[in-house]
């Protein structure tokens, strides 16, 4: 296991657009979610009539509990730039076909898919550890001693675990099917931003109300729906998605299965 961990190092170590786009990636999860932070502060600091009226009703939603869940639904969002490394990752090993002396060198199929989905891993735990840094600290900022059950909404910490892992093993299978970063990148934002949500309407409207929840990114979407005040908006829906999320839970698992099954056959199968 060490000798992967230490081939991947040696091929990310010298390549600055990695560093770019992983550094934008530490900068983005804090960014989001602190200029959020940043206009709720505004707009309910003010002493006038409106301001308070707004904070009386839509509470603070960066205050521990609330803020395991706000902050999901934040970051849940900005899943384009991790992907972009991902992406990065796979691409790059066709790109430069390092993949293939690899295989020259004496590693297996299966050791080199192992070597990426690691990268997978730890890029999805710098994320979580990102988004729980971000979720500790204006949690602990902003919310007082008489707050009791702080941490009823933790869980929304695994939740977020496997979305993130979700999707980025999503964008790993894109990449590996299309081998050109740039066009790999492409489809999963067109497809993730507007195939899926049309067609999650289509097939809520035409064949089920809750069919668009089995698409593949729509599954693991669910997981982190909109904070309480904006749930305010709609309690029937809003209340309905909640009560999906342990289903969508299995659901996102078993597209997990089905990523990594089509990883490994697709890269068995395929010519080097």
């Amino acid at each position: 296991m060490l000798h992967l961990f230490r081939t991947e190092w040696l091929k990310i170590k010298n390549y600055p657009g990695f560093w770019w786009i992983m550094a934008i990636t530490v900068l983005s999860y804090p960014g989001i979610n602190g200029m959020f932070y940043t206009i709720y502060k505004q707009q309910t600091a003010n002493t006038k009539s409106a301001a308070q009226m707004l904070k009386m009703l839509i509470g603070n939603p960066f205050e521990f509990p609330e803020v395991f869940r706000t902050t999901a639904f934040a970051s849940s969002m900005f899943v384009i730039i991790p992907a972009i490394l991902v992406i990065m990752l796979i691409t790059n090993e066709y790109t430069y076909k390092t993949n293939r002396q690899n295989v020259i060198d004496g590693w297996s199929r299966n050791e080199f898919l192992i070597a990426k989905f690691l990268n997978v891993v730890i890029i999805s735990v710098i994320v979580i550890a990102l988004y729980l840094l971000v979720t500790l600290s204006i949690g602990f900022s902003t919310t007082g001693a008489d707050v009791k059950n702080k941490f009823q909404l933790a869980n929304y910490t695994a939740l977020f675990s496997l979305q993130t892992f979700a999707q980025l093993s999503f964008a790993f299978l894109l990449g590996l099917l299309i081998k050109r970063a740039f066009i790999a990148l492409g489809v999963f934002i067109f497809y993730k931003i507007i195939v899926e949500n049309i067609a999650a309407e289509l097939l809520n409207k035409y064949v089920h109300a809750d069919t668009g929840r089995f698409l593949p990114t729509e599954s693991s979407d669910m997981l982190t729906p909109v904070p309480a005040f904006l749930g305010r908006l709609d309690p029937k829906v809003y209340d309905h998605a909640l009560g999906l999320i342990n289903q969508q839970v299995f659901i996102t698992i078993g597209y997990l299965f089905i990523f990594w099954g089509l990883v490994f056959w697709i890269y068995k199968k395929r010519d080097l």
